[in-house]
């Protein structure tokens, strides 16, 4: 059973520090979007440019992804449709017992983790190694990423050699990052070379040319399809992007709004097979579709996975990804969760401050915390609001209506700040329990704007 969100945050933030830590991590890649952003004169237009592309994109999603399965085809690419996760994992695991393989290496891509393609292949006995080295860490530990571009944030480096320590027989106590690095460098290069297929994850699609787009930093994917005689490709539908063109607006967005780099280190253009092997793209659905049907919805479509909106929410940033109980945590996943179970994660729209930080800073121009504010409107609709959150919005409501209620209301909250703090912050206070009270002010900006007027005449 997926727990709610405040009940997982609360375990989360039983260690203050790493917390702390957490927050600060996740803000110092904050910083360096902006700076990164800064640098390019032209950025805001980019943004509006690249959401042109993608809602035109959407809109007319059925033309360009057969136009993509059309040229791609042409290059000895072999497209498969899946219509859910099942039949995503099935058409992968088809094409690998066809061909009585049983080791694949994976590279980053959160649409598998969204499918749990690991967990099934395993059970069909196949061995699956992640290859990204944030994906490797978590997938010793036995856990899902906590964020969908540095999965393994949430972890610190004496927390990895611990890991490294038991599973590839690190030096005991050796936390040096140059160090665990090179001690995962030797361990997947072995294998890389016994690997029998590749699969990977996609960026981009380009219909003009059939042409997929991996970004990564380690090069990794291009390690894991260059040798196997197997390329498989797992893309959502809402990746295909029109022409060749467009994809230099996204890549100029992409790393710069993740991580603050100018571009990824890795930007691999697949355009067919390897000689004698084979590539296969499986093209999945798994919901989108019925989000295309959701006005209200529909750019969330538009995202590119770049993370800026979880580096910058307070609330991610502060509660870690795993609290989220979904497969992509912060304000996006927050959207996106409901549409494939309300009720399973009818807190997520209410993980949020609707500060609008999300928007503001997505490449795309995703109106983030607009569709959060939505889904609390519908998650309401559906009888799905806690009954203590309801009561409370009545509760306001009510006095807000009323001027005289307002008014009485507004000098009767100064009494705040003589009431004893085992009566303020007892256990009735939910909202008291990661909070403190501020100080309330003698006066009203209404009283000290009335004095003020006086004392300008």
């Amino acid at each position: 059973m997926i727990k709610d969100h405040p009940q997982s945050a609360k375990e989360f933030l039983k260690d203050n520090k790493k917390a702390a830590w957490h927050d600060s991590a996740l803000w110092f890649l904050r910083e360096k979007r902006d700076r990164a952003a800064k640098e390019v004169p032209d950025w805001e237009d980019l943004r509006s440019h690249a959401a042109q592309i993608k809602s035109h994109t959407i809109s007319h999603l059925a033309s360009y992804l057969e136009e993509f399965e059309k040229n791609a085809n042409n290059k000895g690419i072999h497209v498969h449709w899946a219509e859910t996760a099942k039949d995503h994992n099935e058409i992968i695991y088809d094409l690998l017992k066809k061909r009585s393989m049983t080791k694949v290496v994976k590279s980053k891509s959160m649409l598998t983790e969204e499918c749990h393609l690991n967990p099934f292949l395993e059970k069909k006995g196949v061995e699956v190694i992640d290859t990204d080295l944030g994906e490797r860490i978590i997938q010793f530990n036995n856990e899902p990423p906590s964020h969908i571009v540095v999965p393994a944030i949430h972890l610190k480096k004496e927390e990895i050699g611990v890991i490294f320590e038991k599973h590839l027989n690190s030096e005991k106590g050796n936390a040096d990052p140059k160090y665990l690095t090179e001690t995962a460098r030797q361990h997947l290069r072995e294998k890389f070379l016994n690997a029998q297929a590749g699969i990977t994850g996609a960026n981009f699609g380009i219909a003009e040319t059939g042409t997929i787009v991996v970004c990564t930093n380690e090069g990794n994917a291009d390690l894991g399809t260059s040798l196997p005689p197997l390329h498989i490709v797992s893309m959502g539908i809402e990746k295909i992007i029109p022409k060749f063109s467009d994809l230099s607006v996204f890549l100029r967005l992409l790393a710069r709004s993740a991580t603050g780099q100018p571009i990824t280190t890795y930007s691999s253009h697949f355009n067919g097979p390897n000689n004698n092997g084979e590539m296969h793209v499986v093209l999945v659905d798994n919901g989108r579709s019925k989000l295309l049907a959701q006005k209200d919805f529909v750019l969330a479509l538009n995202c590119i996975r770049c993370g800026a909106c979880l580096n910058t929410c307070p609330v991610y940033r502060r509660t870690g990804g795993h609290s989220y109980g979904y497969t992509i945590p912060g304000p996006i996943g927050s959207v996106l969760a409901p549409h494939k179970d309300a009720t399973s994660h009818k807190s997520l729209p209410f993980a949020s401050s609707l500060c609008g930080s999300c928007t503001a800073v997505c490449p795309v121009k995703i109106d983030l915390h607009h569709q959060l504010l939505k889904w609390r409107e519908e998650l309401d609709k559906k009888g799905k609001t806690p009954l203590p959150k309801k009561l409370a919005m009545k509760t306001l409501s009510l006095i807000f209506r009323n001027i005289l209620l307002y008014k009485l209301i507004s000098k009767l909250k100064r009494t705040i700040n003589l009431m004893p703090r085992f009566i303020l912050y007892s256990r009735l206070n939910k909202w008291g329990a990661e909070r403190e009270m501020p100080k309330i002010p003698k006066s009203t900006f209404k009283q000290q704007y009335a004095k003020y007027k006086k004392d300008q005449k």
